[in-house]
């Protein structure tokens, strides 16, 4: 048994096979030149966690010679695939083996400025969505509407459109515990596709306008004469400029000049159920007087307050550092960000710079930041999120693709291991990084994935076993090394961190011998083999970062 640690003495046991027991020793560092800096930084470790890449593992070859994990996979664009795999991971929800080939032949800055233009690709056909799932259109029950998002997640074709909308939903948390509306947040996703990529001053300006955010912080309830300061508080405080980088008098100020902005007189619900709400502006209940906003004085508008707080210096970095939060690498919690400064300031200062440069477009600072070197050497520097790992392992097992039942399912165990979907735990969001990983949470989504990667009935699952099989028969045989080193790849060009785990890996691979296809067991015992591999790979601790 081996022992996975979790932080706050907790530990989670499961089998594996003892590294003493391959004979396979050999490395090319010694243990004391490894950096543990993501064992210290994460606390999920599995062995001695360093900076080995599977190129570093020497194991033995069949003829008795020491080669790398990857010696024997002729793969002439692997760094390219490696690359692109990591792309499509963070711009995207991941992609299978074939897919990342196609991209990869277009070249990587050629699939940015594709991911970066949604609208040049076709959107998910709601009419012929709505007629298969009828539930789904305007759905009162939350896992429905999950369920809605879920599946345009892992079959839409402008990936990079559903990410930024998850990274919205996530900076500007809007939770149906209290809206109790799940229409009018499927609605407040939809407008974080149609406006995600463009001016973050437009975003906010439609935000403010979104009947969920007026219901969520309660600016139904803030009059002329008698404010409510919730929204004015957080739109400052969580959703553009940070703690420290405004007054209270600002945010009253700031109050009073949304005053006026609120939901329109709802139909009622009886006896044809429930209406979508509208926004409207009530010029008779907004405060005409003189306002002072962070130095700006006047009869100020919420549209005016909007105006001012995207040209503040504290803006554009707040922004950069959720961007990099979110797309590049973990982060300390926001409510840290005040006393910890960010992990790669340089970086920071790149977005910060391209965010002054555009006027705050979105989609140029994406542009920068995926073609920027820290992003791309960034690779597995993020633990997934819940929806990240749960779509990412379908889109790769294939077994969601198109209209079929069971996205509710999905949905719920979204919710299970940590991140209900259109309800996050409050208006600070959803805690993202090593909080994702707890011991119930680290269970569910080592089953999960196992338990999808490990089914050779489902056809991306197939699709890897056939690509080891055209291998293995192209090159008369495939060594341990070979197969191991093919399943990480078709994975998603993973990269195992630990010796002890690749040894685990080789072990399991060399039972029973070679791969073998020419009788119906033969074909049967081979095909067992690659699921067991491939539900090694997916309870590693590599699997759970993207």
């Amino acid at each position: 048994m081996m022992a996975v640690s979790i932080g706050m003495s907790q530990s989670i046991e499961y089998c594996l096979v003892p590294a003493a027991e391959t004979g396979v020793v050999p490395m090319s560092r010694s243990p004391a030149s490894l950096d543990t800096s993501f064992s210290q930084t994460y606390d999920v470790t599995i062995g001695t966690i360093g900076d080995l890449r599977p190129s570093d593992i020497l194991v033995p070859n069949p003829d008795g010679s020491s080669g790398s994990i990857h010696g024997d996979v002729s793969m002439p664009h692997r760094k390219d695939i490696a690359l692109m795999a990591h792309l499509m991971r963070r711009a995207g929800f991941g992609a299978p083996h074939g897919e990342l080939e196609t991209r990869a032949a277009m070249g990587y800055e050629a699939v940015v400025e594709e991911l970066l233009h949604p609208e040049e690709q076709p959107a998910i056909d709601e009419e012929l969505l709505y007629r298969v799932f009828p539930g789904y259109e305007g759905a009162a029950g939350a896992p429905i509407s999950q369920a809605d998002w879920v599946y345009r997640m892992i079959n839409t074709q402008r990936p990079l459109e559903e990410k930024m909308a998850l990274f919205w939903h996530q900076l500007f948390a809007t939770g149906n515990s209290k809206v109790d509306n799940p229409p009018e947040l499927t609605r407040q996703i939809a407008m974080f596709r149609e406006y995600g990529l463009g001016k973050f001053g437009d975003l906010l300006v439609e935000l403010a306008k979104s009947p969920a955010m007026i219901f969520w912080l309660d600016n139904h309830g803030n009059h002329d004469g008698a404010i409510n300061e919730n929204w004015g508080r957080e739109l400052l405080e969580l959703f553009s400029l940070g703690v420290g980088n405004y007054s209270e008098d600002d945010i009253r100020d700031a109050a009073r000049a949304f005053t006026g902005w609120t939901i329109a007189p709802k139909i009622p619900r009886n006896p044809l159920g429930r209406f979508y709400w509208n926004f409207e502006y009530k010029a008779e209940d907004h405060d005409e007087e003189e306002k002072t906003f962070l130095g700006h004085t006047g009869n100020l508008n919420g549209d005016d307050i909007i105006g001012i707080i995207v040209d503040q210096p504290a803006s554009s970095r707040f922004l950069a550092r959720h961007l990099y939060r979110f797309f590049v690498a973990d982060e300390p919690q926001v409510s840290d960000w005040n006393i910890t400064p960010p992990k790669d300031p340089e970086a920071i200062e790149e977005l910060v710079d391209a965010y002054n440069e555009s006027h705050g477009d979105i989609r140029f600072i994406m542009r920068v930041l995926f073609n920027s070197e820290f992003f791309k050497n960034s690779r597995f520097a993020r633990v997934k999120s819940p929806a990240e790992l749960i779509v990412g392992t379908v889109r790769i097992a294939g077994n969601y693709d198109g209209f079929r039942p069971g996205f509710n399912n999905l949905a719920i165990e979204c919710a299970w291991q940590g991140q209900e979907l259109l309800n996050p735990p409050s208006v600070e969001s959803w805690h993202t990084g090593s909080e994702w990983i707890d011991a119930g949470g680290l269970l569910r989504r080592v089953n999960f994935a196992s338990g999808t990667l490990g089914d050779i009935s489902l056809p991306g699952v197939r699709a890897i076993i056939n690509r080891v099989r055209d291998q293995a028969q192209a090159q008369g045989k495939l060594s341990p090394q070979a197969l191991v080193a093919t399943c990480l790849d078709s994975l998603g060009a993973l990269e195992v961190s630990d010796s002890t785990t690749h040894i685990e890996l080789l072990t399991h691979a060399s039972v029973g011998g070679e791969l073998a296809w020419n009788t119906p067991e033969e074909v049967s015992a081979s095909e067992k083999k690659i699921g067991k591999i491939l539900t090694l790979i997916a309870a590693s601790r590599d699997y759970q970062f993207a």
